[in-house]
C-alpha cells in the first residue's frame, strides 16, 4: 500500500510551560522498522504516545495507517499492537491469563499457547505478573502487543531488562514481523539494537529531530576519516602520540581508558600506537579499526553529559 504506516509532520506537544515535542516529523513505511532515538527527556515517549492515540497533539499532523489516532482511534486500535514501557498488565493476573484476555479482544488472534511457548514463558504461565522477573514481564508485554496480528507495532524499550538470549529472540521476532509486512516503530537506548534492526533511524533531542537516515547513512564517513580504538590505563598523556602520528590524525579519550584515533589509519599508524603504548609501559587492549558506530553519531549529536 502507498499510504505509510506512520506519517508525522510538525508535531508539537507541551506540558504546561515545558515543550516536550517541538516540531518533530518523520515517516515510517509499511513493512519497515524505524528506531526513534534520543536521550532521556528528548520527547521520544511523548511522540510515540501521540501516535498511539494516548495523547492529543497541540498542533501538527499525525496519520497512523491512514487514520487520525485521536479522532479515529476506535478504527485504528484493532490494527496496531502496543508494548509500553510500564508493561501494561494487571499486577495479580497470571501470565497466560493476561495473554488470553488480550487475545479475547482481537478478531483473529494468534494462539496464546503458541506465543507463550515461542517467547519462553511456558515455565511461568501460571505466575502472577507482579512476581515475574523484569525480562519475563517484558516478554509478556511483547506477546500482548503481537497477539492480535497487528499491521503496525509500537515497541517502547522492548528489550529493557532482558538477558542476551531473550534480547536475541526479540530481534529475531522483529525481523520476522518485517518479513511479514508489519511496520515496527521502536524506541531504545541500545545503539547496537537500533543499528541491527532499523531500516531508518530518527534521532531527537530537545523535542526536535537532529538527524535521520539509514544506519549506513548516519555512520558514513569520508575516505580520510577512519577510526582506531583501543583500551589502556586511563589518563595517559597523548601529546607524544599525537606528535608521532601523521598530520591530520587526532587522539581523544571519550571515556576513561578508551582511546580513539581518527584520521587515515594505515599499518604505520597501528604500529605507532602500539609503540607509544610500549613506551608508556601499558598494553593496547581490544585494538580495532573500523567505521564510527551509531553510538558515536548519537553522542556527537546529543552530547556526552548525563541527562536526568
Amino acid at each position: 500500500m502507498s499510504t505509510p504506516a506512520v506519517e508525522v509532520s510538525d508535531l508539537v506537544k507541551s506540558y504546561g510551560p515545558t515543550t516536550a515535542v517541538a516540531g518533530v516529523g518523520f515517516r515510517l513505511d509499511r513493512g519497515a522498522v524505524l528506531a526513534l532515538l534520543g536521550p532521556n527527556g528528548a520527547g521520544k515517549t511523548t511522540t510515540v504516545e501521540v501516535c498511539e492515540g494516548f495523547r492529543r497533539p497541540d498542533s501538527g499532523r499525525v496519520q497512523v495507517l491512514g487514520l487520525d489516532p485521536v479522532t479515529e482511534g476506535a478504527a485504528l486500535r484493532p490494527r496496531i499492537g502496543v508494548m509500553p514501557q510500564g508493561g501494561g498488565a494487571y499486577p495479580g493476573v497470571r501470565a497466560a491469563e493476561m495473554l488470553r484476555l488480550v487475545a479475547a479482544c482481537a478478531a483473529n488472534p494468534l494462539d496464546p499457547a503458541w506465543l507463550i511457548d515461542v517467547l519462553g514463558l511456558a515455565g511461568c504461565a501460571r505466575t502472577p505478573y507482579k512476581r515475574l522477573s523484569g525480562g519475563q514481564q517484558q516478554r509478556l508485554s511483547l506477546a500482548c502487543a503481537l497477539i492480535g496480528r497487528p499491521e503496525l507495532v509500537f515497541l517502547d524499550e522492548p528489550t529493557a531488562g532482558m538477558d542476551p538470549q531473550a534480547r536475541r529472540l526479540v530481534w529475531e521476532l522483529v525481523g520476522a514481523l518485517r518479513a511479514d509486512g508489519v511496520a515496527v516503530l521502536l524506541t531504545t537506548h541500545l545503539m547496537e539494537e537500533a543499528e541491527a534492526l532499523a531500516d531508518h533511524v530518527v534521532i531527537v533531542d530537545g523535542g526536535r529531530v537532529v538527524a535521520e537516515g539509514t544506519p549506513a547513512e548516519l555512520t558514513a564517513e569520508g575516505p580520510d576519516e577512519q577510526r582506531l580504538r583501543f583500551r589502556a590505563k586511563s589518563g595517559l598523556d597523548t601529546a607524544l602520540l599525537v606528535a608521532a602520528l601523521p598530520e591530520g590524525c587526532r587522539v581523544t579519550e571519550p571515556t576513561a581508558g578508551e582511546y580513539l584515533v581518527t584520521g587515515v589509519v594505515d599499518p604505520q599508524v597501528v604500529s605507532t600506537v602500539t609503540a607509544w603504548c610500549a613506551q608508556q609501559g601499558v598494553l593496547a587492549e581490544e585494538l580495532r579499526v573500523g567505521r564510527r558506530s551509531l553510538e558515536d553519531v548519537f553522542l556527537e549529536l546529543t552530547g556526552r553529559e548525563l541527562r536526568s
